[in-house]
């Protein structure tokens, strides 16, 4: 248990204050978060914002969480793990520097749960990083709960998004590091299945 008694080291130090988005009304392109740090929530149906052609304009269901921070903010190991996988996703709209950690470990039953899973596999990726992040880990190294893994990327850098972690959680081995971070609505119940909650090592912080 960490000294704050969260079960994980936060992956990102939230501030007390931060923005919850809601995108499920469509993305205003003209409002600014009065917020430095923002969270995009896990399992939202995200009308007319994946735009690019790597989303063939049908998936639009968020099956990750993004934290919004500041252009190289610090990123932690939430529990102690592998490197699986690191490389540039570099298609328009994708991930950018990506990060791929594997773990077995238990987690919260549910979201806010003191009761623990059996010892599962399980996969998270890390995507929209700096560049130099992949000089931080290599594949293979072992990686501790709190150690600094990588740093959040600019724009120019990410996958062309405004500075945020993309955080997924797969109980399936990723393929080329990379992970379908946007669904269907129609594989919402498949996908959810697969890709868990990251409030299950973030916490409830929506």
């Amino acid at each position: 248990m960490a000294e704050n008694g969260m079960l994980f080291h936060p992956v990102v130090k939230l501030p007390s204050e931060y923005w919850v988005f809601d995108f499920t009304k469509g993305v205003k392109s003209d409002w600014q978060c009065p917020l430095d740090y923002q969270i995009g929530r896990y399992d939202e149906h995200r009308p007319g914002m994946y735009t690019s052609e790597i989303f063939s304009g049908e998936r639009d269901l968020h099956v990750g969480l993004d934290i919004g921070a500041p252009v190289d903010t610090p990123v932690f190991c939430f529990a102690d793990g592998v490197v699986f996988s690191k490389g540039i996703n570099p298609e328009d709209g994708s991930y950018g520097p990506t990060i791929i950690t594997q773990h077995e470990l238990q987690l919260p039953a549910s979201v806010g749960s003191k009761d623990l899973t059996d010892i599962r596999k399980f996969w998270v990726l890390h995507g929209h990083l700096s560049t130099k992040s992949l000089d931080m880990v290599d594949v293979g190294d072992s990686v501790s709960r709190g150690q600094l893994i990588a740093t959040i990327g600019d724009e120019d850098e990410n996958g062309g998004w405004p500075p945020h972690i993309h955080l997924q959680i797969s109980l399936i081995e990723p393929i080329d590091n990379d992970l379908p971070g946007v669904v269907k609505l129609s594989d919402r119940d498949e996908a959810l299945a697969t890709y868990l909650d990251p409030r299950l090592i973030l916490g409830q912080i929506y």
